[in-house]
Order: structure tokens, then C-alpha cells, then sequence
């Protein structure tokens, strides 16, 4: 029988704010940074390439940091939410920061400014956000509620992603960057707080001996239930990556369509996204998260099937609601698997290591951005590609492999990867028992 958390659908929402205050802040970064510091204040573009370099390094070093760092927190309070608590509000000024910089700065005295601000902004980004998604293994044991709050997570992770791509150009035009940025900031810090209402740690989940940094680096990459997780959403990330930095490509000199349409085409990818969680969180349930793994990347694959041949804006849009229907299931399904690693770990090492397996997870995430840039360009130098120019047919079919091809390849490597996951059947029910026991021992000490 399956453990319940006892928490009511309120504050499972309540918790799963988290996520969306994560996608206003991240990608409102990663979607206006250019634009503001290259476009409007004129950092020159070099200097901008270096801060993004020295910043992607920072950025990959600090999530297995910080997550062992949380493992190792011993306080009244707990493991996780302290951090939450306490450095929420510093990331929303962080992030007002970041579009706040003092009047008349140039050249290196901007790029310093813009240095600073960004590792600031990324350390609490990760502390704070890193925390909180791993209070989820944790808050939730059972499938059935795994399936359920991790779609939620997703779900309000894309309101996420919408505000932060579509409020800052209506607010901007009229208000400026720095009120800009305190709204965005105002509302990353809102939804962190709400969240603490419905987040709880478990005192049992802070028992075991804390392992040392270099014996957590080892029992985590030497576990195969990690090692082929981790390489599943690897590749599957890729396909996150390849296809929104080929998709302007794609409508631009395939389809021949304006800019302003990506807009459209993205919220319908997303909106099918956003219905479809709740048939995957069924799925899942009825068949388990391996299975519905596999199907996921199966149907995504299928639904880019249209884009080898598509010509028009409305192919675009069926195509766009097709792919919503397989990214909904990995959207979902990657907190889902990587929370029954987290199980299996703690019946091998004795301690709960949430923040080691999600730190880690993100700093091999970022390969996936690394991979793409040099995916990218090879198969565009391959095509021919020329901006601004009308392409060759052979740069065309360039951007349409871009589309098809390398995701598919990439989604095959990931279905191989999850085929390999041992997690499944009667070993994933086996520990299930054993963490219920564990659990309901650790209870009765505790009464």
C-alpha cells in the first residue's frame, strides 16, 4: 500500500509555486539578458561573451556544491527550508538588481556590474531553488502523489515561462527595465514565500551520518540507477535546447513566417504541454515511470515527424500541439524518476542525499547546453547557412535536421539510457516497501 503525504491539494499547489517563481526568474535571465545589456546598454559584445563563459562555469560548479552543502545542514528548522527562508528575498533583489544598474556605466566599469550581479543572482538561484525541488522526494513518497505534484510543479512552471517571456516587452516599453525588473523580482519572491506554506521536511529525512564531498561524489556516479537517469534526461534536455535555438531559424527561412509568430507557436506548444500533464500523471500511475518514459519519448519523437515536410503557419500550429503531447511526459516524468534514485540511495548510504543527486543532475544538465552550441553549428556550417540571406535548399534541409534528425537521434540515446534504468517492477517495489519501513519505524521512534 502506498505511503501519503497528508497533505491536501492546497498546499501541494502551494509548494509547486516554487517552480513557477524558478521559470520567471531563469528564463526572464536567460530570454532578456542579451537584449538589455548587448541591445540597450551597449556592453560590448566580446566583454558579454566572456561574462556568459566565466558565468556558465559558475553556473555548472555551484549545483553539486550547494547541494552537498544542503546535505550536510543540520538545524532546527531542517535541512532545506532554512535556505528558502532566509535568501528568498535576497534572490527577488538579486533579480531586480540585474536590470538595475547604475546610470552611465560603460565598458569594463558594465561588465563588472554585470559580473557581480550575475553570480550573485546564480549562487541564491541555486541555493534557493535547489532547496526547495528537494523537498519533493522527500514531501512525497508515494507515486501516485509524485505523479500528481510534479505535474502541478510543471504546470505552473509554464505560467512561469509565459510570464517571463511575454510580461517583460509590455512592461519594459512602458515602464522601463528597472520597474521591470522589480516586478519580476516582486513575483519570483511572492511565489518562494507561498511556497513555505506547503513545504514540510520530514525529521527522519535528517537521520544518517553526512557523507564526506568525495565519498558523495563517488556512491552517487557509481550508482547505475543515477548513472543511466541522469543520462536519459541528458539527452532528452538536448532536444529542450536544440529545438527552441532552431525553431527562429525554422520559421524565419523554412516556413518564412515574421518573428513576431514564435510567440504564437510557443504558447501552442506549451498550451498542449499544459493539458496534457494531467493525462501523463495517469499514465504514469497506471503503467509506471520507466514505461511512461519510454512512451513520452516515443511520442514526442512522433510529433516532429510533421516538421521534415511542414510549409505553412497552420501545419506549424498542429505540429506545435503534437510535440506539446510527448514534452508534457518528460517535462513531468524527470523529478519522478530521479526522486526514486533518491529512495534507493538512502537504503545503500543510510542518509537522505536530495541535494547531492540534484546538484549533480543540473551541473550534468549544462553538458546539454555545451553540446548543443557545438551540435548546432557543425550542422549549420554543414548546410551552408548564411544569415539574412535567402538559404540553399541544402541550408534549408540544415535546419529541418536540426529539428528532426538531431533531436531523434538524441531521443533514441535517452530511450536506450531509460530502457537500462534498473528502477522498475519488483525492485522499484521492493524499495518502496523498504523506504515505507523505514519511514513508519522512524515514526514510531519519534512517537
Amino acid at each position: 500500500m502506498e505511503q501519503s503525504s497528508g497533505m491536501s491539494f492546497g498546499r501541494k499547489f502551494l509548494y509547486s509555486l516554487a517552480n513557477m517563481s524558478a521559470a520567471v526568474s531563469g528564463q526572464a535571465v536567460s530570454t532578456w539578458l542579451l537584449r538589455f545589456y548587448v541591445d540597450t546598454l551597449k556592453l560590448p559584445v566580446p566583454l558579454y561573451g566572456l561574462g556568459m563563459t566565466l558565468y556558465g562555469l559558475w553556473n555548472a560548479l555551484n549545483d553539486p556544491l550547494a547541494g552537498h552543502i544542503s546535505d550536510r545542514t543540520r538545524t532546527r528548522w531542517g535541512r532545506r527550508i532554512p535556505y528558502i527562508a532566509f535568501l528568498s528575498l535576497p534572490l527577488a533583489v538579486s533579480l531586480a538588481l540585474v536590470w538595475t544598474p547604475p546610470a552611465g556605466l560603460g565598458g569594463w566599469a558594465l561588465f563588472a556590474y554585470f559580473i557581480v550581479v550575475l553570480f550573485v543572482f546564480d549562487t541564491l538561484f541555486t541555493f534557493v531553488i535547489l532547496n526547495s525541488t528537494a523537498l519533493f522526494p522527500e514531501m512525497y513518497p508515494s507515486l501516485t502523489e509524485r505523479a500528481q505534484v510534479s505535474a502541478l510543479r510543471q504546470v505552473l512552471g509554464i505560467v512561469g515561462l509565459v510570464v517571463a517571456m511575454a510580461l517583460p516587452p509590455v512592461l519594459y516599453t512602458s515602464l522601463g527595465w528597472p520597474l521591470t525588473g522589480a516586478i519580476l523580482g516582486v513575483v519570483t519572491g511572492l511565489g518562494l514565500y507561498l511556497s513555505l506554506l506547503g513545504s514540510r521536511e520530514r525529521p527522519e529525512a535528517r537521520g544518517g551520518e553526512p557523507l564526506a564531498l568525495g565519498p558523495a561524489l563517488r556512491y552517487t556516479f557509481a550508482n547505475r540507477s543515477f548513472v543511466t537517469f541522469v543520462l536519459t534526461s541528458l539527452f532528452a534536455q538536448f532536444t529542450f535546447v536544440v529545438l527552441p535555438a532552431a525553431m527562429p531559424l525554422f520559421v524565419k527561412y523554412v516556413l518564412r513566417l515574421p518573428d513576431a509568430l514564435m510567440t504564437v507557436i510557443f504558447l501552442t506548444v506549451f498550451g498542449s504541454a499544459f493539458i496534457m500533464l494531467f493525462v501523463w500523471q495517469k499514465v504514469t500511475r497506471a503503467v509506471g515511470p520507466r514505461q511512461a518514459m519510454r512512451l513520452s519519448l516515443v511520442v514526442f519523437a512522433l510529433g516532429l515527424i510533421p516538421l521534415t515536410f511542414i510549409t505553412s503557419l497552420t501545419a506549424m500550429l498542429v505540429t506545435g500541439v503534437l510535440i506539446g503531447v510527448g514534452l508534457a511526459g518528460l517535462m513531468m516524468l524527470i523529478d519522478v524518476l530521479i526522486s526514486d534514485v533518491i529512495d534507493e540511495d538512502q537504503l545503500k548510504t543510510g542518509t537522505r542525499r536530495e541535494g547531492m543527486y540534484f546538484g549533480v543532475h543540473g551541473f550534468v544538465i549544462r553538458l546539454s547546453i555545451a553540446l548543443q552550441g557545438l551540435v548546432t553549428s557543425a550542422v549549420l556550417e554543414w548546410g551552408g547557412y548564411v544569415p539574412d540571406v535567402v538559404q540553399s535548399s541544402r541550408a534549408v534541409l540544415a535546419i529541418r535536421m536540426l529539428m528532426t534528425v538531431v533531436p531523434w537521434i538524441a531521443l533514441a540515446l535517452s530511450f536506450v539510457a531509460v530502457t537500462l534504468y534498473p528502477l522498475h517492477g519488483r525492485r522499484l517495489a521492493q524499495v518502496k516497501e523498504e523506504i515505507a519501513r523505514l519511514r513508519a519505524g522512524a515514526g514510531t521512534s519519534a512517537g
